[in-house]
């Protein structure tokens, strides 16, 4: 089995293939692996840092899905963007893809149920990690993360997601040779307006359940996402209360959860004209569209096509900020804030927060379930 996990983590080098570049290189604040394998074929990836702590976690599993011989065989890949801190982030990565192979052994197959009950297990299991640390270090109860899954099996993508990271595949056009976007998840921020009714159609009795505030709409005038794994302060009424900090705490105490866990899940059979996925966080889209970050991977080499979508995005970040590349690789630090919260526009602005994460999946040929699929993260 390959096991690559985030890029500033060891990565398990025993379980590379034969010539698998496995060490993670650093520039500055950047840190990325152009060319690696999987079981499937080869990827690349990249992220690069926004806080003084850093919060995002980034996976792929390749082999086995489940603990039985004749159980699913593919590629599980995740994107797991944190906020308020890196435990429940790094929860998930310690514990989704084990919870999905239990609940595939018990299937002997994946299925969008798995997927649903793997999140379901992930988020009980830090809910239990709250439990047992608010005593001592009750502000865990303020951190979260969005979790963004996709699974290959079989020549089927399976993808998962809560919070507002994105998946977008590049389809090819055969009668005019273009390469196309199509975007795969669902996001869960506020800032949409489905997402918004959604939110007041569950809780009809509070008005002020989503709050326009400093032109941003956020939950209860806190966050932006209304999904993720994590945020226990605004699911449990017993956790939103002192000694968190006031600025976490609600007025009036809530009868249900006001954020869920449940993921938006989506089940589709991958074609021969379906050449690669792009797996990020919301930092890359911030600064491009999915056809542009489609249009970057096209018309550009393989290896190291994570890194190349990470620096037209931080260029893009710079020109907003009118400063120069030169000057956003050497001045990195005048983008951090003193805290990463999802409660403000994301990535790389003047308040901006978050790091980028990538994974992109580059096949020659989908039809074939042992084809080469590049994974790019960044």
């Amino acid at each position: 089995m390959n096991l690559l996990r985030a890029c500033w983590r060891p990565p398990s080098n025993q379980h590379a293939r034969a010539g698998s570049d496995v060490a993670c290189r650093q520039d500055g604040l950047l840190w990325y692996k152009d060319t690696g394998h999987h079981v499937n074929g080869e990827f690349s990836m990249a992220v690069v840092q926004a806080n003084n702590l850093l919060e995002d976690q980034c996976q792929i599993e390749s082999g086995p899905l489940s603990f039985l011989d004749s159980g699913p065989y593919g590629t599980f890949i995740g994107v797991y963007d944190g906020h308020g801190g890196p435990e429940t982030s790094c929860y998930i990565n310690d514990h989704l893809f084990h919870n999905l192979k239990r609940f595939a052994s018990e299937q002997n197959s994946m299925s969008a149920d798995v997927l649903k009950k793997a999140y379901e297990a992930t988020e009980d299991g830090f809910f239990s990690i709250v439990t047992k640390q608010w005593p001592v270090k009750p502000q865990i109860a303020a951190v979260g993360s969005c979790c963004l899954v996709g699974v290959i099996c079989g020549g089927i993508l399976y993808v998962a997601n809560v919070g507002d990271s994105r998946v977008v595949l590049g389809r090819h056009v055969k009668a005019t040779g273009e390469v196309l976007s199509v975007q795969l998840s669902a996001e869960h921020n506020v800032s949409i307006e489905a997402m918004r009714k959604e939110l007041q159609s569950m809780h009809p009795e509070d008005r002020q359940i989503v709050v326009l505030k400093h032109n941003v709409w956020r939950v209860k005038g806190l966050i932006q996402v209304c999904r993720s794994i994590g945020d226990v302060y605004l699911k449990k009424a017993e956790f939103n209360r002192e000694p968190l900090y006031a600025k976490f705490r609600l007025r009036e105490p809530f009868q249900k959860p006001i954020l869920s866990s449940e993921p938006s899940i989506s089940v589709q059979p991958l074609q021969p004209h379906d050449q690669f996925l792009i797996f990020a966080s919301d930092g890359l889209w911030e600064h491009l569209t999915n056809q542009e970050a489609v249009d970057i991977v096209h018309s550009s080499p393989h290896s190291g096509s994570a890194r190349r979508l990470i620096k037209v995005a931080l260029q893009e970040a710079a020109k907003k900020r009118e400063m120069r590349w030169f000057s956003i690789r050497g001045k990195c630090r005048s983008f951090r804030p003193r805290r990463k919260e999802k409660h403000r526009r994301p990535l790389i602005h003047h308040h901006s927060n978050d790091g980028i994460g990538i994974r992109l999946v580059i096949p020659d040929d989908w039809s074939e379930i042992g084809s080469d699929i590049w994974i790019h993260f960044s």
